[in-house]
């Protein structure tokens, strides 16, 4: 699914709401969650999951094409780890 697809689900089952208005309400939930991961926070959704920050720290690289070595500066990435809700749901165990 993508960003305009989950927009149009929401739109869809919320008559009461303009698309417009769901597409600020989910763009103001994905900037509050960037904004909260870009200062170091972590974000969890009871349920479905917590999203963190890793830093992965400089290392040398090689470039897969010449086999050169490349040094590969220090870097933060976003992290996602599942809930167990979503765990279970994804392994088909709908009521756990």
């Amino acid at each position: 699914m993508i960003r305009s697809e989950l927009i149009q689900k929401l739109a869809d089952e919320n008559p009461t709401l303009t698309l417009r208005e769901v597409e600020m309400i989910v763009s103001a939930i994905f900037e509050e969650i960037i904004g909260a991961l870009s200062q170091g926070d972590r974000v969890e959704l009871r349920g479905f999951g917590a999203f963190s920050v890793k830093k992965r720290d400089a290392r040398v690289g090689r470039n897969p094409r010449t086999g050169e070595s490349v040094q590969v500066e220090e870097k933060h990435v976003p992290f996602f780890k599942a809930g167990k809700l979503l765990r279970d749901r994804l392994n088909g165990l709908e009521g756990s």
